[in-house]
């Protein structure tokens, strides 16, 4: 079974970001870094049990904000001179990828309920 297009973009920014956040200066490491790896993993985890999950937009809604929380901590990073712009821009660019297939997940489980 092949993972669906915004898992495989998860994996891939988890792929690409983890070794940089791991890079970051000891003070800024051990809080703001591992905690935006902690929400990737996260995002990664939830986006995997949504596929199976018989009542998927509690959970589907709830990744969203995990989403905007990874956003904001990613522009924390930037505001910190700790990312380059050029990055910033590529993961934003991820994120908001990511961001764009969870909306349209949302948006196709809300269609399937019942009026």
């Amino acid at each position: 079974m092949s993972d669906l297009p915004i898992i495989q973009k998860t994996y891939d920014l988890i792929k690409w970001y983890v070794p940089i956040l791991n890079q970051l200066p000891r003070d800024h490491k051990f809080m703001l870094g591992d905690r935006i790896i902690a929400g990737l993993y996260d995002l990664l985890e939830g986006l995997i049990q949504a596929r199976y999950a018989k009542e998927k937009l509690p959970q589907l809604r709830a990744l969203n904000t995990r989403i905007d929380i990874l956003r904001h901590q990613t522009r924390l990073l930037l505001d910190f001179q700790l990312l380059s712009t050029k990055r910033y821009a590529y993961v934003g660019q991820q994120i908001n990828s990511i961001g764009g297939d969870l909306g349209g997940w949302i948006k196709q489980q809300q269609q399937q309920q019942p009026a």
